[in-house]
């Protein structure tokens, strides 16, 4: 990697020379040379130095150098993709390793017998869900510049050294970086829903489309050997994904119904394109004799039906493949889809059909003796129809229980006789018609959750019914309504309104319909800003257990929906090991989580890196339910009860300490770049609820996530852990917790990484932007506790000592990140002197700013 690292990185060198002389890439040198003395010194006159270099540049080359550093971080992170790639294909597959599907099977199998361990890998569900929260720093343009990086990368690896093959891979390679470097970095306005929707369409039309399958055909591979590929799989498609992009209104007044209903007719545009295209593909492979291959009475009896119904397209494929049934049948299959596509009279109705017609092909193969195509491409036809059918994801709504309550409100009223229907209230209305519309259209999988965000109580969960009731009069769509709990009180009340909500009669009704399955959301970032991150772990743990206890007494079949984001602060960091984290009964095989902003393409972007994801996140979904891992996890928490008490109450008091103090919110609006983070053209949802910044409490989970991020604090993950641990004070104690307690080591081990990104001399500087010495001196005087509690649990005299691939690889990245935080500090510092002089920011300045933050978000990757 090294390598890559310094041949993309001279690369950039020759661009910047080319484009800017020998005096911009001396000046970026020059302040690169500073941070790397700077860090590796730790001494006050080296980081006086790097800071007087980026003070000095003018603010055109301060704009130059900040994207020169950018643009590295972009072939940097490429390098490292490159390498998990390189080394996934290097180590293969470890059928023994416990974080593959494979080998956490055999695990299970172990613990529970075979056939036991057969029926969950049968029941086995991972859900991904996709959102648009505006975290994606990167543009689409330069996202495809560095996807075409990638694969002249993999071109010049290929080319043996000196060949003109490998000089012409880089020499397009320098063109590349020339391209990524002459690309606009920052988005001239904010994307549109729908152009939201495209983007995420990408990562299904360039991986997941046809990774998904052979994630399913390698567990195969593995648990059966020489039979897979020959016979009926034991592995099911086990993966669904859901999206939010186009269908997420809470506080985006521009996802409309119109809206929703665009994003469901592109999603399956795309999915029945790649269908009509794979079925197209495997049935020109087809070309097995009738003589040798014979096709059963049912496959006969297909054609005839798909002869007579699209004639003049049979007459071509028969006249072209006069011998051979299965490839017909195939490539009628495929233009029914197109015809389905279009909308044309003749298509499929819905995906059971199709499924129901490729298996009549699988089983005609199968009788025919030609097993290997039976269950070979076929299969993964099979597959990609039962992951997406018609829909290719499954799109959610989301609304907040005040706006249905208004709604309600005015609905009663008018039917009472009295008021009129405000513009907000007919649009809650039209989105239960589109979804209506929609399930019709691509069938009942394609829509039908709809999230409560703020559920705080029954009435919350039953007024969505109601609402369906007076936009559809009786004929309105299916409906799973999914409670949302966010803060610390919902948490704490959702056992309460759940045993409420079931006996609503809509709920029980819908209860009967599914075998009694219910969806619960939890959310991670709210109530991480509401009482603190180690309050807010323990709060969603306790609720976890006392929420699957309850349904386990209810006989529901529980589906736990984690709104994760990619930041510590909002629940991001490793998810397998917080899998196997979870309490007792509440993961039974199911997992399903939010995938949000930057780390939807750092996750699923490339095929290697989503199906070893995939893999990873299903061994621990299936493995978690273990009686060895269940054990665990139960006999930890009734040991540490009281640690966790402690941790608890110390870490809430310090946090409110922080956070309650009067006049915060304006103080953190000075000393981070939040106000700032509103100008970026991220994605199209407001970064606030409507009020000021007098107002914390109106301020999304992410702008305060991403503030203290940029202002390398990473606050939201890590503060009042020093505190806690302080309260607790028995260092042996707390070291046999971390040892033994699965859901302290996530904790630890997520802030040492979240910590290992932050700088306590940039922070001064940032946290010198206000004028509270008190707050500043709180946040300081924490982060240290914090890192020395961390460092004692974990072990060594640095952070990350146990993970040094880890640690190495935040070392690499740190200098380089320092370049952009003295870069952003001095935009800061101008803008925040020009307020007491000017009404109207120095649009340099500014724009140098934004090219900072999109800078550090790519260096330091987790961002949001």
């Amino acid at each position: 990697m090294r390598a890559d690292v310094r041949m993309l990185g001279a690369l950039l060198g020759q661009v910047l020379r080319e484009s800017g002389g020998d005096d911009l890439f001396d000046d970026v040198e020059r302040l690169r040379q500073a941070t790397i003395e700077a860090y590796t010194d730790e001494s006050a006159e080296a980081f006086d130095r790097a800071t007087r270099i980026a003070e000095e540049f003018s603010v055109q080359r301060a704009d130059e150098v900040a994207r020169a550093f950018t643009a590295y971080f972009h072939l940097v992170n490429l390098a490292e993709e490159h390498q998990r790639v390189r080394v996934l294909r290097d180590r293969g597959e470890d059928p023994t390793s416990t974080d593959t599907v494979a080998g956490a099977f055999a695990q299970l199998s172990g613990e529970v017998g075979e056939d036991e361990a057969r029926r969950r890998l049968g029941a086995l569900r991972f859900h991904p869900v996709f959102t648009a929260h505006p975290t994606e720093a990167r543009r689409r343009a330069v996202s495809s510049s560095i996807r075409r990086l990638a694969e002249l990368l993999s071109a010049h690896d290929a080319a043996a050294e000196g060949t003109p093959e490998a000089h012409r891979a880089h020499r397009r390679m320098l063109e590349e970086v020339d391209t990524l470097w002459r690309t606009a970095p920052l988005r001239a306005q904010k994307p549109a829903p729908t152009d939201e929707v495209r983007t995420v369409m990408s990562v299904f039309d360039e991986t997941l489309f046809t990774t998904v399958p052979h994630v399913y055909r390698r567990i195969d591979d593995v648990l059966r050997g020489e039979q897979s590929g020959s016979s009926a799989p034991i592995v099911p498609a086990f993966v669904r994904i859901g999206t939010w992009v186009g269908g997420d209104r809470d506080g985006n007044p521009f996802v409309t119904a119109a809206v929703t209903r665009e994003a469901a007719a592109i999603a399956a545009d795309h999915v029945l394109r790649g269908l009509e295209r794979a079925i197209e593909r495997i049935g020109r492979t087809l070309t097995l004799d009738a003589e040798g291959t014979p096709p059963s009475a049912a496959a006969t009896a297909l054609w005839d039906a798909l002869q007579a119904a699209h004639p003049d397209v049979a007459g071509e494929v028969a006249t072209r493949s006069p011998s051979e049934p299965h490839r017909r049948i195939l490539l009628l299959l495929a233009h029914r889809v197109a015809v389905t596509r279009r909308g044309d009279e003749g298509g499929y109705t819905d995906p059971e059909q199709l499924l129901a017609d490729l298996r009549t092909v699988q089983s005609s193969l199968d009788a025919a003796g030609a097993r290997r195509h039976a269950f070979g491409g076929m299969q993964h036809l099979i597959w990609q129809v039962e992951t997406y059918g018609f829909h290719l994801a499954e799109l959610e709504v989301r609304q907040h229980s005040q706006v249905h309550a208004r709604a309600l409100a005015e609905l009663d009223a008018a039917a009472g006789g009295s008021g009129s229907l405000s513009a907000e209230t007919e649009e809650v209305l039209a989105v239960f018609r589109a979804v209506r519309e929609i399930q019709r259209t691509y069938g009942p999988r394609a829509a039908g959750r709809y999230v409560v965000s703020f559920t705080q109580s029954a009435q919350d969960l039953a007024n969505v019914h109601r609402l369906a009731q007076y936009a559809s009069a009786g004929d309105g769509p299916v409906l799973d309504v999914v409670p949302l709990f966010e803060t610390f009180a919902d948490l704490q009340a959702a056992p309460g309104i759940l045993a409420e909500i079931v006996d609503h009669p809509a709920f029980a009704a819908r209860l009967a319909a599914t075998g009694r399955r219910l969806e619960v959301m939890l959310g991670y970032s709210d109530s991480s800003k509401d009482v603190g991150p180690v309050a807010a772990n323990l709060a969603l743990y306790e609720a976890q257990a006392e929420i699957a206890a309850w349904a386990q007494r209810e006989n529901i079949e529980l589906t736990l929906f984690h709104g994760r984001g990619g930041a510590l602060g909002r629940g991001g960091g490793p998810a397998n090991s917080a899998i196997l984290a979870q309490p007792p009964h509440s993961v039974d095989g199911r997992f399903k989580l939010t995938e949000q902003g930057e780390v939807i393409f750092a996750r699923y972007g490339e095929p290697a890196i989503a199906m070893r994801h995939i893999d990873q996140v299903t061994a621990a979904t299936l493995l978690a339910s273990s009686p060895g891992v269940e054990q665990r996890n139960s006999a930890a928490a009734e040991r540490f009860a009281d640690v966790a008490a402690t941790m608890d109450r110390a870490s809430r008091d310090r946090f409110f300490s922080l956070v309650k103090a009067e006049c915060f919110a304006p103080w953190f609006a000075t000393v981070t770049p939040m106000e700032e983070i509103g100008l970026l053209a991220l994605g199209s949802r407001p970064a606030r609820r409507g009020l000021s910044v007098e107002s914390l409490e109106d301020l999304r989970a992410i702008p305060w996530v991403f503030a203290w991020t940029q202002a390398r604090i990473n606050l939201a993950g890590w503060f009042g852990l020093g505190t806690a641990l302080e309260a607790v004070g028995d260092e042996e104690l707390l070291r046999t917790a971390y040892q033994e307690w699965p859901l302290l080591r996530t904790m630890v081990d997520n802030v040492a990484m979240s910590l290992a990104k932050t700088d306590p001399r940039i922070a001064r500087r940032y946290l010198g932007l206000g004028d509270r010495d008190d707050l500043a001196a709180l946040v300081l005087e924490e982060m240290e506790l914090t890192r020395s509690w961390v460092i004692r649990l974990t072990g060594g005299e640095r952070l990350l000592e146990n993970k040094p691939i880890l640690q190495r690889a935040v070392a690499m990245r740190s200098p380089y990140v320092d370049a952009l935080s003295l870069l952003q500090l001095r935009a800061l510092r101008g803008l925040r002197d020009a307020d007491e002089q000017a009404p109207a920011p120095d649009p340099d300045l500014q724009r140098l700013l934004l090219l900072s933050v999109s800078g550090v978000a790519a260096g330091l990757q987790n961002t949001g």
